[in-house]
């Protein structure tokens, strides 16, 4: 197996990237446009790959960081999610923002993403949520998503959590706007405090 290729960047359409790695051109699914627009041609760029070998085909994925690589294969365990679309959810939402999609149940941010249904979104958070906690989920935030759940539960910050889901906004969206004010204002901060600086993180 390829776990990840060096080389020079030497073309690029929408969803696939070809690296020249010692003058081998590697094409790589790279899902949404948004990693390989941040790149130029000749850019020396690392790449974190998972190799996909099926009967009829044989294909590379890849990523930016290895932490996105980590996701992406534990989101292929999921009955119902291949590799094309496990890296549409990981390209369209990002590392952060899915791992607490998945922790908070927001299964309508996971399901944003092309080809994913709500039924699908669901399974993957039924079938990943516990891994957050035990270490198995992979990546340097899981800690902090833990934490930040435990923080959200039966106390100030989950009645603010729950006005903003109230008022419109996403769980996902909810539990990390109160995690961030939490940290800003004083440990015994009221709902409403917190739920004055929750709003300001939405903007």
């Amino acid at each position: 197996m390829i776990g990840f290729l060096r080389g020079q960047v030497a073309g690029f359409s929408e969803n696939t990237l070809i690296l020249d790695v010692s003058g081998v051109g590697f094409e790589i699914n790279v899902g949404a446009p948004s990693f390989a627009s941040r790149l130029s041609k000749g850019d020396e760029v690392t790449v974190y790959t998972h190799m996909s070998v099926r009967e009829d085909d044989i294909s590379l994925y890849g990523f930016a960081t290895s932490d996105e690589l980590s996701l992406f294969k534990h989101l292929i365990s999921v009955s119902g999610i291949g590799p094309k679309g496990a890296v549409q959810i990981i390209s369209s939402m990002g590392a952060d923002d899915l791992r607490f999609a998945i922790l908070t149940g927001d299964a309508k941010a996971i399901a944003r993403a092309p080809g994913i249904g709500q039924k699908t979104a669901q399974k993957a958070i039924l079938e990943l949520k516990d891994r957050i906690g035990d270490g198995t989920f992979g990546g340097e935030g899981e800690t902090a998503f833990a934490e930040a759940g435990q923080s959200v539960t039966g106390d100030e910050r989950s009645e603010a959590a729950e006005a903003l889901i109230a008022l419109g906004y996403s769980r996902t969206e909810s539990y990390r706007a109160v995690k961030q004010a939490a940290e800003a204002v004083d440990k015994d901060a009221d709902a409403n405090t917190i739920l004055k600086n929750a709003l300001k993180y939405l903007g």
